[in-house]
């Protein structure tokens, strides 16, 4: 088969879930023999077309301004894919998906899958989550197939718009359990004496209730927070928070060892989010057996099963109560492996690739 992506900001990158899941699934794709190609945003002064682990990447044109750049590199990537005879066209995320309704003109198949609903997340103007709730409308009537992440949003995908979609839940690569070297080197951190945050630095991630609930408990222990601060009001609200703390380490984007380092070593993992698809790095960081605490959000508790805490989302008392009680049992997870084993079956990409190989399929048998 033929596969074109459209919807990830860069191939190959880390930078969220999505192109986590676009770099797993086309790389993996290749492997099985089909043929991918995949959109990045922004175009190169000098590199434009190329090739990655098999993977054919085109850079399209957007403008630099972050207002505007992933819808105009959603409309440049679909009438690029246009000018080519893909298969299937499989789109990520709400805001891309607005371009479904222009290939299906065209006589295209396409999937879109919805990474969560973005809509909701607090970031967003008027116009921008108008323009998402517009991509889930033609996503809900024109894509061929949708998958979705979690049984929450099959559910309101069926609810709202009374349409089926396929429930394919997210994967990981099991994080390398290693050693506090680079975190001890760099940052002078060592194994269990930090509480970890790794994940996107936006509103709907609840880093603010984190660290009011830190700074209201006693502990010896750091907080390390791990992803780029970001150049905006809310990034403003993180500083301020932390303001004058020396326990709060801000390490910006890890990856590699390193990432594995900080998840292999920390005293407990905490997502405090208020809205998500299905978090990486909750799987990650339960694939290293780290303790965690997550929020009550089903999209959290779903993931988890019985191997995690759970606190009121957006509730910061009780977030400082679960942190204080946690903290103070010992540090080491007693059902490490046992949860490790769980999450590394149930979430395995060949399981992902499979199911997403029999949508193309029943999507270009579709008459």
């Amino acid at each position: 088969m033929k596969i074109a992506m459209i919807g990830h900001k860069d191939f190959p990158s880390r930078s969220g879930g999505i192109e986590v899941v676009v770099y797993e699934l086309a790389t993996r794709l290749v492997k099985r023999g089909h043929a991918v190609t995949v959109y990045n945003r922004g175009k190169l002064q000098d590199k434009n077309h190329y090739f990655v682990e098999g993977v054919e990447v085109y850079r399209t044109f957007t403008f630099r301004k972050q207002a505007l750049n992933a819808m105009v590199a959603s409309v440049t990537a679909t009438f690029s894919a246009l000018r080519r005879r893909y298969d299937v066209l499989h789109f990520h995320a709400l805001g891309p998906s607005v371009m479904i309704a222009v290939a299906k003109l065209f006589g295209r198949k396409t999937v879109a899958t919805v990474h969560g609903l973005d809509w909701q997340r607090a970031k967003w103007n008027r116009f921008a989550s108008a323009y998402l709730k517009l991509g889930e409308r033609i996503i809900a009537k024109y894509a061929d197939e949708v998958i979705v992440l979690s049984e929450n949003v099959r559910q309101y995908f069926k609810a709202t718009y009374g349409r089926d979609t396929v429930f394919i839940e997210n994967a990981i690569v099991p994080i390398k359990l290693l050693p506090a070297n680079q975190i001890t080197y760099r940052f002078g951190l060592k194994k269990n004496d930090y509480i970890l945050y790794l994940a996107r630095i936006v509103p709907e991630k609840g880093l603010h209730y984190l660290i009011e609930a830190y700074k209201n408990i006693k502990t010896d222990k750091k907080l390390v927070i791990a992803g780029e601060l970001p150049e905006n009001e809310y990034g403003g609200k993180i500083r301020n928070l932390a303001e004058k703390n020396p326990n709060i380490v801000f390490m910006g984007f890890a990856d590699g060892n390193l990432l594995c380092e900080l998840y292999a070593n920390c005293a407990l993992y905490v997502l405090p989010s208020e809205i998500e698809g299905l978090a990486l790095t909750l799987l990650e960081a339960m694939s290293a057996g780290a303790r965690c605490l997550v929020s009550d959000i089903p999209e959290n508790t779903s993931v988890t099963a019985d191997f995690a805490e759970v606190f009121q989302s957006g509730k910061v008392d009780s977030l400082a109560q679960k942190l204080e009680t946690l903290l103070a049992a010992p540090d080491e997870n007693p059902r490490a492996a046992e949860q490790r084993a769980y999450i590394c079956a149930r979430y395995n990409y060949d399981n992902v690739v499979e199911k997403t190989e029999k949508v193309y399929r029943n999507v270009i048998e579709k008459k």
